[in-house]
């Protein structure tokens, strides 16, 4: 589909905008490529079901640059991204 995508970890928290400054740089050192809020409950039931799961995400925000998408654009990136989910199930 000529997306481009990076495979990596992703940290799923209830803080997704951190009161502490420096914890998204922190994250990164860590080899961390984003944050989301939503996953870890799916990851959690799948590995207690004993089935796969897999997490396929848009990014709409920087917090370390702080520059965010507009809401065409993420409009535009969550259909493709829904696209793409389709197609492997």
């Amino acid at each position: 589909r000529g997306q481009r995508a990076h495979v990596g970890n992703v940290l799923s928290s209830d803080i997704f905008y951190n009161a502490d400054p420096e914890a998204n740089a922190r994250w990164q050192k860590m080899g961390i490529l984003a944050v989301e809020m939503e996953s870890a409950g799916l990851f959690a039931n799948a590995a207690a079901a004993r089935v796969d799961a897999l997490g396929i995400f848009t990014v709409s925000d920087d917090l370390l640059k702080h520059t965010a998408t507009t809401a065409q654009q993420r409009q535009t990136a969550f259909t493709r991204m829904i696209e793409i989910a389709l197609e492997l199930v």
